[in-house]
C-alpha cells in the first residue's frame, strides 16, 4: 500500500515525467499540477491525481494540494518565461501575490512562491529528487576530448556564465576564447545556441573555437530552476555548427544521459562537465 505522498507542478519537457515516473516506482502516490499549455494528463498515467492549473491559480494549486493530503511539492520543467506577459490568469491569492513582487526575475518569483506555500503547511523539495542519477560529475563524457583552444574557451564560458546566472539574466552563454557571443534571456537555452549560431555564420569567430556553456546559479537553490540539457540541446548545438557543450557538473540535470552522449559522439561534439 503507498504509504508517502508527493505533490508535482509540472512545466514542459521530460524532467517532470521522469519524476513522477521514478516516484511511482519507489511507491510514492505522486499528484500532479500540470502548468496549462505545457504539461498533459496522457504523460502521467502513473499519477494517482492529475489536474490543469493555468499559470496564476496560486490559490487553487495550494488548495489541490492540500485536498490530496500533499504536504511535500516538487517544481519541475520549464515554463516559458515569455508566459509571465501573456499567460497568466490570476486568481485571487495569485494577483495578491503578484502585486507584491518588487521585480519579475525568476529567482526572486520562485523563491517567494514557495515561501507562499509554506505559510500553508506545504514544503518544496530538490528538483532534483529521484533524478540523482542524472547529475553527471566532472569528466568529458564524450568520446572528443577538447582542444587546447576549445578548453581555454570552455573556462572563459564558465566564468561568464556564471556572471550572468549570479545577475539572473540566464544560465547558459556561447563564447568564442575571448569574446561572448550571446547570453540566454528569456528566450531559452535552444533559441540563445541558434541566435549565437547565425551570428558567427559569416562573422570571423567562425575560425576560432566556440563553445556553449551552461551552469547553476552561484548559491543555487535546488528546490527550483536547475539547469537541463538533453538531446535538443545537442541538436541546437548542430544546427548551430558549433562543437562544444559544457556543463557544469553536479548541479546540471542531463535527461537520457546514454542517448545525449550517443548523440555527441555521432556529431563529433565535445561535451564535457566541468
Amino acid at each position: 500500500m503507498t504509504t508517502n505522498k508527493i505533490g508535482l507542478i509540472a512545466g514542459e519537457g521530460k524532467m517532470p515525467v521522469y519524476i513522477a515516473r521514478k516516484a511511482a516506482a519507489k511507491g510514492y502516490e505522486v499528484v500532479v499540477a500540470g502548468i496549462k499549455g505545457n504539461a498533459f494528463a496522457e504523460d502521467y498515467s502513473c499519477a494517482s491525481v492529475f489536474q490543469t492549473m493555468r499559470m496564476g491559480q496560486l490559490g487553487a494549486c495550494i488548495q489541490f494540494f492540500k485536498k490530496n493530503g500533499v504536504s511535500r511539492v516538487i517544481m519541475a520543467g520549464r515554463v516559458q518565461h515569455t508566459s509571465i506577459f501573456s499567460n497568466i490568469v490570476p486568481d485571487l491569492r495569485g494577483a495578491k501575490f503578484l502585486a507584491t513582487l518588487k521585480t519579475m526575475q525568476t529567482k526572486n518569483i520562485l523563491s517567494r512562491l514557495i515561501d507562499e506555500f509554506k505559510k500553508d503547511g506545504i514544503e518544496f523539495a530538490s528538483s532534483a529528487s529521484f533524478l540523482e542519477d542524472f547529475l553527471p560529475e566532472k569528466g568529458v563524457l564524450s568520446k572528443r576530448q577538447p582542444t587546447e583552444e576549445e578548453q581555454k574557451a570552455i573556462d572563459f564560458g564558465f566564468q561568464t556564465a556564471k556572471q550572468i546566472a549570479g545577475m539572473d539574466i540566464g544560465l547558459t552563454c556561447v563564447v568564442s576564447q575571448s569574446a561572448v557571443i550571446a547570453v540566454e534571456g528569456m528566450e531559452g537555452t535552444d533559441r540563445c545556441i541558434r541566435r549565437a549560431g547565425e551570428l558567427v555564420k559569416e562573422g570571423a569567430e567562425k575560425k576560432a573555437a566556440v563553445a556553449v556553456v551552461k551552469v547553476a546559479r552561484p548559491n543555487q537553490d535546488n528546490r527550483y530552476d536547475l539547469p537541463v540539457i538533453g538531446k535538443g540541446t545537442i541538436e541546437s548545438v548542430v544546427q548551430a555548427g558549433f562543437s562544444v557543450l559544457a556543463f557544469e557538473a553536479g548541479k546540471t540535470l542531463v535527461m537520457d544521459l546514454e542517448e545525449v552522449v550517443a548523440l555527441a559522439d555521432k556529431h563529433k561534439i565535445c561535451l564535457c562537465a566541468v
